[in-house]
């Protein structure tokens, strides 16, 4: 259960990011402003950038399945500059994702799922799913989806949600 409600939902919400990241990109390349400048920016003085709401949101999708599964997830060293460099550390947790199965989730809903700033509190693992991972992911989503926003990127609804899986 765990695996359905995490790996597909994360891997969605990375590919609708990245297109949303393009969508800043050609705006920047529209009005000849450079990127890094998009990347730089924040809604508010004590949030964090563009550039690091994407690296949250990486984090958030492999940490989350990291604690629940032990299975190792490609290191980051939040050091990205550029949008290639976000995008290849995008593709290189996308490509972890794939590499995870329902198998790997199995027994995971009792596991004890802790982090260090917890301070020796814990959480199941459904609690940590629906009460830390999901709405952490979808925060830092929103924030870099406001962000481009902000800074007139034209972006909707349509854009954040991505493809439907419509029934015919």
């Amino acid at each position: 259960m765990l695996y359905e409600m995490t790996v597909p939902q994360f891997s969605r919400t990375l590919t609708n990011l990245e297109k949303i990241l393009d969508k800043g990109a050609a705006l920047a390349d529209a009005k000849k402003v450079e990127m890094s400048v998009l990347l730089n920016s924040r809604l508010a003085p004590d949030q964090f950038p563009l550039l690091k709401q994407v690296q949250m949101v990486t984090d958030t999708a492999k940490l989350c399945c990291v604690r629940l599964t032990g299975k190792e997830a490609p290191a980051h060293d939040d050091k990205e500059t550029s949008l290639p460099e976000l995008k290849k550390r995008i593709a290189d947790v996308q490509t972890y994702l794939k590499s995870l199965s329902a198998a790997d989730f199995k027994g995971t809903e009792e596991k004890k799922i802790t982090t260090p700033r917890w301070e020796n509190k814990w959480m199941s693992g459904t609690d940590f799913v629906h009460s830390h991972a999901l709405p952490n992911l979808y925060f830092h989503v929103t924030t870099a989806y406001a962000i481009l926003r902000h800074n007139g990127v034209e972006v909707g609804k349509k854009d954040y949600l991505g493809e439907l899986p419509f029934k015919h």
